[in-house]
C-alpha cells in the first residue's frame, strides 16, 4: 500500500500462518513519527493532573454550576481549583474515616456535577478504585456491579438513592456506608440503618473527616484508577480495569494532536459537562480539561434544558453522542423549511457555497467568513456563540449530519472512536480535513495499529483497500477484565487487542468504520450478510433516524424496522397530501413505499448486491430506547433484544411475498 498521509509505516504485513489470518502493516500517526508524546514530569497518577493543575492555577475557575433561585436557574456560580482541592481533601480523609484504604472501591451513582467530580478525585488521592453505577442500566445492573466490584461505600444523586434500595438485601454484604450528593430523609435513614449500613448527606459526611489526617498513598502509573463496567449487548456488564498510565498516555496522544493542528486546549476554555462521566469519553475530556486548567460548567440534568444551559455558559468546547446532533440537525432542519421560500433559497446557497469552499482545502474560518456572519451565526449563538471544536464519539456520526454540522456550526467537528478497552480515544479525525467525512480520522499519536483479515466476512487487511478487524497496540489499553481473566485472554492476544470493529484504511490514513465481526449471518441461498455495513449505507436516508436490518438462514431476503425522521416525514406527507399524526403515517403503505423507494435507491447508488436490497419495513414512530433494552447507554443496537421485541412484527414481513 502506498504511504499514507497521516500514517508511518513501523512493521511490515504477515501472510496467513498456520491457520492464522493474516494481518497488515503496523501504522501510528504521522505525529508521533519520531516517537510517542512524554508524559509531563511529574505526572504519575490521575491524581497528579488536578494536584499539579491546582498548584499551577490555584484562583482558577474549575467547576461551575446554575445557581437556583426562587426554583428559576440563573448564573453560574463557580468554584476555584484551590476551593476544589480543599473539598476533595476533605471528602478523602473522611472516605477513610469510613476504613476505605487503597485498592478498595467507591461507587458514584448520579448525573455529572461538582460532588461527582469531588468524590472521583477523592479516589484519585487515595488510590482507591472509582468505579460508576450506571445512571442509564437500572437497579439489575447497580445491584450487579455493586456486588461484582464489592463496593463499600457508594456516592449518589439524591434522587437515585432509591434505586440503591431496591438492591438491599443483596448488595448489603458489601456496601457499608452510603453518601448523598445532597439531602437523606428521615425514611431512608432508618431503611438503611435497618441493614446495619450507614448513609450521610454531603454535609453531614463531610463532617466525620474533620480534625481527621491521613496519609496520602505513593501512586504509580500502573496502580488502577477505575473500573467500568460496559454494558455490552449481551450478558452481564464486563468491569473493564483501567489505570492511571492509560488516562495519562491518552492526555498526551490528545493534546499532541491538538498542538500539531494548533488547536490546544487554553485556560480560558469552557467545557459542558453533560455527557455521563460514568462512561470513560466524557471521563478523560473531563481529566484532560482539568489537565489544561480549563473550566468545567455543568448542565442541570435535562436535555430539554440543554440548549438554555449552553447559552448562559458559553462553553468553547463542546462533546456529544450522535443522537444529541442528530436533534440539532432535525431541529435547524424543520426551522429551515418552515421559514419562507427566500429564506431557504438563501441558507441552501450559503451551505452549498461554504461546502465547497471546505471541500476546495479552506479551513473552518476561512471557507466563508461572509456567510457565517450572515446565515450561519444564527445556530453559532444557539449554542451558546463561542463553541470552536465539538467532538462526536460514542457510536457512529452519519455522513450528512456531520457536513451539515461542519458548515453550520461555524466550528472544527470531529469524529473519534474508541472503546472503554482503549480508555475512549484511538481514532479522531482532524480539523480542516473535509475529506475526512465519514470516517474516524487516524490514530491517536501513542498507539499503534494492524488489521486483521476476516476470510469468512472476505475482508482482506492485504487487499489494494484494506480492510480487516481492528487491531490496537499502546499503554492506553485497560488491565484487563475484572475478575475475568478469560475474557481478556480472548480479546488481548500478544499485546494487540482485538476491537471486534471491522474497519477500512482510507488513502488519507483515516479509518472507515464499516462492519462488526461478529454481526454476520447467511441468508437461505447461502449468501452471508455484514449487517452494520448494511446499516451505515441506508442509514446515509435522510428520511430515517436510525434502522435496524434482519435477516436469518431460514429466509431469502432482508427485513428492517426504521425510525423515521418525523420532520421530514411530516414534511413529505404535507408535500404529497398524506394526512394523519406521525404515528398514523408510520402505519401508512403510502408512507412505507416512500421509504422503500428511498431504501432502494441509496441501494442502487452504492451499488448493493440483489440479496442487500430490503425487501420489506416496519416504520416505528418511537426511536429504539434503553427503556424497552433495545439499545445501551452509548445506543449500540442490542439484537437479541431487538428480534425479541419485534418478533411479531418479524414474523408479519416474512409473510408479505418480496418483491
Amino acid at each position: 500500500m502506498s504511504v499514507m498521509k497521516y500514517l508511518v509505516e513501523i512493521e511490515k504485513e504477515k501472510e496467513s500462518v498456520d491457520g492464522k489470518p493474516s494481518v497488515g502493516p503496523v501504522y501510528r500517526s504521522v505525529f508521533a513519527k519520531d516517537g510517542f508524546p512524554k508524559l509531563d514530569e511529574g505526572l504519575e497518577s490521575c491524581w497528579d493532573i488536578f494536584r499539579m493543575s491546582t498548584e499551577k492555577y490555584p484562583d482558577k475557575l474549575m467547576l461551575g454550576r446554575r445557581e437556583i433561585v426562587d426554583g428559576k436557574a440563573g448564573k453560574y456560580v463557580w468554584l476555584t481549583f484551590q476551593e476544589v482541592y480543599d473539598m476533595v481533601i476533605k471528602v478523602g480523609n473522611s472516605i477513610r474515616s469510613c476504613g476505605v484504604e487503597k485498592g478498595g472501591r467507591c461507587g458514584i451513582f448520579g448525573a455529572n456535577c461538582t460532588e461527582w467530580i469531588m468524590s472521583m478525585e477523592a479516589c484519585n488521592a487515595h488510590g482507591i478504585y472509582c468505579v460508576p453505577l450506571y445512571d442509564t442500566l437500572g437497579a439489575g445492573a447497580v445491584d450487579f456491579i455493586i456486588c461484582h466490584a464489592e463496593i463499600s461505600i457508594a456516592f449518589i444523586e439524591e434522587k437515585k438513592i432509591p434505586e440503591v434500595l431496591k438492591t438491599f438485601p443483596n448488595t448489603t454484604k458489601y456496601l457499608k456506608t452510603l453518601v448523598s450528593f445532597g439531602e437523606v430523609t428521615p425514611d431512608q435513614k432508618e431503611e438503611v440503618e435497618k441493614f446495619g449500613l450507614a448513609i450521610y448527606s454531603w454535609d453531614e459526611f463531610l463532617q466525620l473527616g474533620i480534625n481527621k489526617k491521613y496519609d496520602l498513598p505513593v501512586l504509580t502509573k500502573k496502580d488502577i484508577c477505575t473500573i467500568m463496567y460496559t454494558s455490552g449487548t449481551t450478558g452481564d456488564p464486563k468491569g473493564v480495569m483501567i489505570s492511571n498510565e492509560a488516562i495519562l498516555t491518552l492526555l498526551a496522544g490528545m493534546h499532541r494532536i491538538l498542538e500539531c493542528m494548533n488547536e490546544e486546549v487554553r485556560v480560558d476554555d469552557v467545557y459542558i459537562s453533560y455527557l455521563p462521566l460514568a462512561h470513560i469519553f466524557d471521563r478523560v475530556i473531563e481529566e484532560y480539561i482539568i489537565h489544561r486548567g480549563a473550566s468545567i460548567g455543568f448542565w442541570r440534568g435535562d436535555v430539554k434544558l440543554l440548549v438554555e444551559d449552553l447559552g448562559e455558559l458559553k462553553p468553547s468546547l463542546f462533546c456529544a453522542v450522535p443522537r444529541v446532533l442528530d436533534r440539532i440537525y432535525s431541529g435547524l432542519n424543520e426551522k429551515i423549511s418552515s421559514g419562507s421560500l427566500l429564506r431557504r433559497k438563501l441558507f441552501n446557497i450559503a451551505h452549498s457555497y461554504k461546502l465547497n469552499n471546505l471541500k476546495k482545502g479552506y479551513n473552518t474560518v476561512e471557507a466563508s467568513p461572509i456567510c457565517d456572519g450572515l446565515v450561519f451565526s444564527k445556530v453559532k449563538q444557539g449554542l451558546g456563540g463561542k463553541v470552536r471544536i465539538i467532538l462526536s464519539g460514542a457510536a457512529p456520526l452519519s455522513t450528512h449530519v456531520e457536513a451539515f454540522m461542519r458548515v453550520v456550526s461555524c466550528a472544527h467537528v470531529m469524529q473519534g472512536y474508541g472503546l472503554t478497552e482503549t480508555c475512549a480515544g484511538t481514532f479522531v479525525s482532524l480539523p480542516n480535513e473535509i475529506a475526512m467525512l465519514g470516517t474516524v480520522g487516524p490514530p491517536v499519536p501513542n498507539v499503534d495499529v494492524r488489521l486483521e483479515s476476516v476470510p469468512e466476512m472476505a475482508y482482506d487487511a492485504l487487499s489494494s483497500t484494506p480492510r480487516g478487524e481492528i487491531l490496537i497496540r499502546g499503554n492506553t489499553l485497560f488491565s484487563g477484565y475484572y475478575k475475568r481473566e478469560d475474557l481478556t485472554k480472548e480479546v488481548l492476544v500478544d499485546g494487540w487487542f482485538h476491537t471486534g470493529d471491522i474497519g477500512e484504511w482510507q488513502p488519507d490514513g483515516s479509518m472507515k468504520i464499516i462492519d462488526r465481526k461478529k454481526n454476520i449471518f447467511k441468508l437461505s441461498q447461502g449468501e452471508y450478510i455484514a449487517v452494520e455495513n448494511l446499516e451505515n449505507i441506508y442509514g446515509l436516508v435522510s428520511d430515517i433516524d436510525s434502522i435496524w436490518v434482519y435477516g436469518n438462514s431460514f429466509e431469502s431476503f432482508l427485513v428492517a424496522v426504521i425510525n423515521p425522521n418525523k420532520q421530514a416525514l411530516e414534511r413529505w406527507s404535507a408535500e404529497n397530501g398524506v394526512v394523519g399524526d406521525f404515528a398514523s403515517l408510520c402505519e401508512n403503505p403510502k408512507t412505507k413505499a416512500y421509504i422503500m423507494g428511498e431504501l432502494t435507491k441509496i441501494a442502487k447508488e452504492k451499488k448493493l448486491k440483489g440479496f442487500e436490497f430490503i425487501k420489506a419495513v416496519h416504520l416505528d414512530p418511537v426511536p429504539f430506547d434503553m427503556e424497552r433494552d433495545l439499545v445501551t447507554p452509548t445506543f449500540k443496537k442490542k439484537r437479541p433484544q431487538l428480534l425479541k421485541y419485534y418478533q411479531g412484527v418479524i414474523d408479519k414481513m416474512y409473510k408479505v411475498p418480496s418483491k
